[in-house]
């Protein structure tokens, strides 16, 4: 049997910008995306701390060091700027591997550097 597993996880990062009108997606400082081992393109799950929404997107290239989290599309919808997020992936995987997996978790400061790793 398959699990759906946590893969990696960006916690509390703070939402920079918004926009409506671009094509969708979520961009992620590549710092962040390296570090959460996070990919372009990937399937990202989002949760809003602030108001409690939940809602996926895909993961897009932010300019690196900056610390930007934009939400883009209608993601633009579910976040203000300056809210929390949460941004998880996840990843099917045999209950054997399961067991002892340890998925990557990072924890920032308020301008979205990196303070800490799991």
């Amino acid at each position: 049997m398959q699990r759906v597993m946590l893969r990696s996880k960006l916690h509390r990062v703070t939402v920079t910008q918004a926009d409506l009108n671009y094509e969708g997606s979520c961009g992620i400082d590549q710092d962040l995306l390296d570090a959460a081992d996070i990919w372009v393109n990937e399937k990202i799950e989002l949760y809003n701390v602030n108001n409690g929404e939940r809602f996926a997107t895909y993961a897009i290239p932010g300019l690196r060091g900056t610390g930007e989290i934009s939400l883009n599309g209608a993601a633009a919808r579910r976040a203000q700027l300056g809210d929390l997020l949460i941004i998880c992936t996840y990843a099917p995987m045999s209950e054997d591997q399961a067991r002892d997996y340890k998925p990557k978790v990072v924890f920032v400061d308020d301008k979205n550097k990196i303070k800490g790793m799991k």
